[in-house]
């Protein structure tokens, strides 16, 4: 059916229009008891050999939705019914800000991709941290599960260069509490100079302040939480004071030895994980037209296009800091995910988790189940008794 109303009617709706009223559509149905448990007993069987432990985190399986659906946590109920194994929120920013102009979200339909510019429009920090924090003190129920969750922090748009560790540590500071795991993102096309934070001068003092702030304080209560510039931040969830992961999220057209200092730096600094990888802004080998593609104009180009580049920039960053158990580093395998075989590919490069977003667009909402049943009958058909066996399996014979 979903192929039929994809090519029926959201195909031809604004992008932007068509998300906002399909997510309100998820969100409705996670609100009603009866249909959201009817939706999660068909979308989202569970297969527990499917089952990972990361960042010091159990997750039900390794597929989640990468940034960018879920801009300020208030749907997260809805994805995980539809079968997610996480969700990651954001890209969140210190303070609210509308983003750009529409039109800003487009559609490459011949290659299953699409161009944002979207620019961070989120409720802000602040919102987002009170958000998360009633969700998580709200009532659990078999369907309304203690989801894993994780926040995408980035640079607001009016911020300087100058303060943009400043505003990345506001966003820290109030969401840790919050999150299974915090992300930094400098790797979006979309707000200007936040590339150039990539470069490992930048980065080094940027993720050195953040996961100092990430570092929530041991209280007498046993609860995170820390005052920010903006007022006191939300009590966090009991338990919730400790070492918070953090990772970062990294651009596909990185040089290779970019890539490499990267990894490098992660190393050094202790950092939790690397995702692999944002959007790029190359359009090489489109089978969009060349004219269509041009009065799109700048933005970042998301789907299958992406597929390649990520899967190398995956296997070099396995290639350089080993196996999760050797230093740590997990690695988050996401751009141009469409099916359970290009999941199992990440995984075999060295991703313990993957994620996908436009894939989601095109493919609907049985899309998890669907990947998990496929993730299911590979793994089951390899040489592998677990997932964790298999991460980064095709890297190590490469380099034997």
């Amino acid at each position: 059916m979903y192929p039929l109303l994809f090519r029926s009617a959201l195909a031809r709706m604004d992008p932007e229009r068509a998300h906002t009223m399909a997510f309100a559509a998820i969100r409705g149905a996670a609100a009603a008891p009866g249909v959201r448990s009817a939706v999660r007993a068909a979308a989202a069987p569970r297969h527990p050999e499917l089952r990972v432990r990361a960042l010091g985190i159990d997750f039900p399986g390794p597929f989640g939705l990468a940034a960018g659906f879920d801009k300020n946590a208030v749907g997260v109920d809805g994805l995980t019914m539809l079968g997610f194994d996480f969700v990651e929120v954001g890209t969140v920013t210190a303070r609210p800000q509308a983003g750009n102009e529409p039109t800003r979200l487009f559609r490459l339909i011949p290659d299953r991709a699409l161009v944002n510019r979207m620019g961070f429009n989120n409720d802000g920090s602040a919102a987002v941290a009170a958000r998360l924090a009633r969700r998580r003190h709200g009532q659990r129920t078999p369907y309304r599960p203690n989801a894993v969750v994780g926040v995408n922090i980035g640079k607001t748009k009016a911020v300087p260069e100058s303060g943009a560790i400043a505003d990345y540590v506001t966003s820290a500071e109030r969401l840790a509490g919050h999150a299974d795991y915090l992300v930094v993102n400098v790797s979006s096309p979309n707000t200007p100079g936040l590339r150039d934070l990539q470069a490992v001068e930048h980065l080094r003092p940027l993720l050195a302040a953040v996961r100092a702030a990430a570092d929530l304080p041991q209280s007498p209560e046993g609860t995170g939480g820390t005052p920010t510039a903006g007022g006191t931040a939300p009590a966090a969830a009991p338990g919730a004071s400790g070492r918070v992961p953090l990772l970062v999220k990294i651009a596909p057209d990185l040089a290779d030895e970019d890539v490499d200092a990267v990894a490098d730096l992660a190393l050094e600094l202790g950092l939790d994980g690397i995702i692999a990888t944002n959007t790029t802004i190359a359009r090489d080998g489109l089978a969009t037209p060349a004219a269509r593609v041009e009065s799109i104009g700048a933005g970042g180009l998301s789907g299958a296009p992406l597929r390649r580049r990520s899967l190398e920039v995956l296997r070099r960053l396995y290639a350089r800091v080993g196996a999760p158990g050797e230093h740590g580093i997990v690695l988050v395998g996401a751009g141009g995910v469409e099916t359970a075989a290009h999941a199992w590919e990440r995984i075999l490069a060295g991703a313990t988790l993957v994620q996908g977003y436009t894939g989601f667009i095109y493919e609907g909402p049985l899309w998890p189940r669907r990947i998990h049943r496929g993730l299911a009958e590979l793994l089951a058909a390899s040489p592998y008794a677990t997932l964790a066996d298999a991460v980064g399996a095709d890297v190590r014979k490469a380099t034997a």
